[in-house]
């Protein structure tokens, strides 16, 4: 089962497998998009709403990936969709990929290149330079603002 995020719609993905997405997609969408999305699932696409738990399950492994503030609701209900159906999630979103990849969802990607490693984001105050395994709305130390940093570059 292949679970279809917006980027499927827009770039015209193709497979002879099994597809679904959620709802919420189809807002996403406009246009010949939202057309595509109707055509699908009048062709057979299952539409899927992802139990709270498994959107729990999502949103903990993305704060530990620190990919959370990154992703819309739309982008967790429908990473826990492909979770709560053992599918593989098609989708561009690097953040999204980081986080099934954490998860050990199997990801396909459309238009750009895939993520080449999982990452668990550092996160560093703008003003003190301290550095924090976790997002915080601003620095405990000096009050300033954080800033996601790739940990490779640490």
């Amino acid at each position: 089962m292949y679970v279809l995020d917006a980027s499927a719609f827009i770039n015209e993905y193709h497979t002879t497998e099994q597809t679904a997405s959620i709802p919420m997609v189809q807002e996403e969408l406009e246009g010949e998009h939202a057309f595509r999305f109707d055509a699908m699932e009048g062709s057979g696409m299952h539409i899927h709403i992802p139990q709270e738990a498994a959107v729990e399950k999502v949103g903990r492994a993305a704060r530990e990936t620190g990919d959370f503030d990154e992703l819309s609701d739309t982008d967790v209900r429908l990473i826990a969709a492909t979770f709560e159906l053992d599918g593989t999630l098609v989708t561009d979103d690097y953040a999204m990929q980081n986080v099934a990849e954490r998860m050990d969802i199997a990801v396909e990607v459309i238009a750009q290149d895939g993520i080449e490693e999982q990452r668990e984001w550092l996160f560093q105050c703008q003003g003190c330079g301290r550095e924090f395994d976790e997002n915080k709305p601003r620095c405990p130390i000096c009050g300033s603002e954080l800033s996601r940093k790739n940990p490779s570059n640490a």
